[in-house]
């Protein structure tokens, strides 16, 4: 912030957590300037659309449709919002979600729908979006499931303002360098999105075709694998592997030993499994124990879920983790080689194996792969002794791709953190943007 300017003069604003404003700034409760709307209906006027709390993305105030999410049931109760209003999602976990409204529509009835009256609806909005409103909300939440924040409170957090010409200005500001920033984020995501491409396209060509450009091909007898390295093999799963699913859940059972549960989400969200990770406690049986005890060098993947493209993400079992067991709604296959079973993990990360997956699996609310499913999953071989430098080579080119999709994320972090404490400091009179409107 430091090339913006500060106002010529400041005042105690008489609201300790506010502290100076500039002088001429007015500061009210925001009910003084603004009334809560509690219109309801079950049957909303045709072409009016619906916004709820998914829809309004994060501390940016912006209406963002999420797929799925934008209609309400048609028998359920809703609110009622119109042009100029501004929502507020009442829920602790949403409290950073504020919108002013273009156009009239309906709404969850989790959102607070503010009309404001004496003051510019994105003054408010802005205001709404910063940490210490957030903060200031949050202390007065009341309920312990699920906490919302109370309109008599929130109509009490006192606003800093001047006049509504001056705010015009300072709105004018943000928005110009809020649509900088959101330029720079959309490019930076863009590339994300391009290295995860990259990542995936490297190792398909790397557990099909092999690290060695020269290397004289053969046709594979595959049609959708074309050709492979001479020398190599084209194997299915169930020929070079065993393969079991689990029937270990999540639940304690009187009598059974304590073990350390690898569950679907450690298997989704990590591409290796080691030793560091946090594993559920649960029970299992002495079978079970003997049977799913997970072993350096198993592959574990997913075999169901309620979103076909969430079915056969592998990961890695890259350590010994004596006292864990695989969990349930996994398939657990293992090979008794180390270096086959990191290039089985690399081909089931493949688009070709995930598109076939995708393709293979039934279901119409949730989605699973059978047995023979997983066993006519294709494995293109190589010799032995190349399958190590091959799986060396993939691990060295995907974390160089993925330190720079880590970098980019954070500097990403880095625009947001900026773009909100730029927002806080133009509300709050810490810097004068009047002339760079």
């Amino acid at each position: 912030m430091s090339h913006y300017k500060a106002y010529p003069k400041y005042k105690n604003s008489g609201v300790e957590w506010i502290g100076d404003v500039p002088d001429g700034w007015d500061v009210a409760r925001i009910k003084r300037f603004t009334s809560l709307r509690n219109e309801r209906c079950t049957d909303a006027p045709e072409g009016w659309r619906y916004i709820g709390l998914e829809d309004v993305e994060s501390g940016s105030g912006k209406y963002r449709p999420t797929e799925g999410n934008s209609r309400q049931n048609e028998d359920s109760t809703v609110g009622v919002f119109k042009s100029g209003d501004v929502l507020y999602g009442k829920l602790r976990p949403y409290l950073k979600k504020a919108i002013v409204s273009d156009s009239n529509g309906v709404c969850s009835t989790e959102f607070l729908v503010m009309q404001p009256t004496l003051i510019m609806a994105p003054w408010l909005q802005q205001w709404l979006l910063t940490t210490e409103v957030t903060q200031q909300i949050e202390a007065g939440c009341e309920g312990t499931k699920m906490p919302r924040a109370d309109w008599e409170h929130v109509g009490s957090i006192y606003v800093p303002s001047p006049s509504q010409s001056e705010q015009a200005k300072i709105i004018a500001a943000l928005d110009r360098e809020n649509a900088r920033i959101d330029a720079i984020i959309a490019k930076k995501t863009r590339f994300i999105e391009l290295l995860k491409e990259k990542r995936s396209a490297l190792i398909t060509h790397a557990v099909t075709k092999g690290i060695n450009l020269n290397v004289k091909m053969k046709d594979s007898g595959v049609e959708w694998i074309d050709e492979v390295p001479e020398g190599w093999e084209v194997k299915r799963l169930r020929h070079i592997s065993e393969f079991k699913n689990s029937s270990v859940d999540k639940k304690t059972y009187e009598g059974q030993a304590a073990v350390g549960l690898c569950n679907y989400t450690d298997v989704y969200y990590n591409e290796f499994i080691t030793k560091d990770l946090s594993f559920m406690q649960a029970t299992a049986s002495p079978a079970e124990i003997e049977q799913f005890s997970l072993q350096k060098g198993d592959v574990i993947i997913t075999k169901d879920s309620e979103d076909p493209s969430d079915i056969g993400i592998p990961a890695l079992v890259a350590d010994d983790v004596p006292g864990v067991v695989c969990g349930y709604h996994l398939t657990q296959i293992r090979t008794g080689d180390l270096n086959t079973a990191r290039l089985i993990h690399r081909t089931m990360q493949s688009h070709v194996t995930l598109a076939y997956f995708f393709v293979e699996a039934p279901g119409i609310t949730r989605y699973g792969l059978g047995q023979d499913t997983i066993g006519s999953v294709t494995i293109c071989l190589p010799p032995l002794n190349h399958r190590g430098s091959i799986a060396d080579w993939i691990d060295h080119e995907t974390a160089r791709l993925d330190l720079l999709a880590l970098k980019t994320k954070l500097s990403i972090d880095l625009l947001k953190e900026r773009r909100s404490a730029m927002i806080t400091a133009a509300v709050t009179g810490q810097i004068d943007l009047r002339e760079t409107a």
